[in-house]
């Protein structure tokens, strides 16, 4: 019996860029990019903060968890990112 393995490739962002309407475009490290809509997160729950659009615009990629982050306590899983892009 033959098994195969599938490889394991860690979603790192290396790039983002904050667009009009919650949108974002964001680039991983193997070069996957393009714009993902997250305007149905705007308003709810901890999203509530992107309410102030420029807190939407301050979006940055954290050092430490390799993601798309706004502040210290809020960030996306790049895995659920990642699974947007290529569908």
């Amino acid at each position: 019996m033959r098994r195969h393995i599938m490889k394991f490739h860690k979603a790192k962002i290396v790039d983002c860029e904050p667009h009009e309407n919650y949108k974002l475009w964001i680039r991983f490290d193997d070069g996957l990019s393009g714009e993902v809509d997250l305007s149905f997160l705007a308003g709810k729950g901890v999203f509530k903060a992107w309410e102030s659009i420029d807190f939407f615009k301050s979006v940055h990629i954290d050092p430490k968890s390799e993601t798309v982050a706004w502040g210290e306590d809020l960030d996306l899983d790049p895995y659920v990112l990642r699974e947007k892009l290529a569908h």
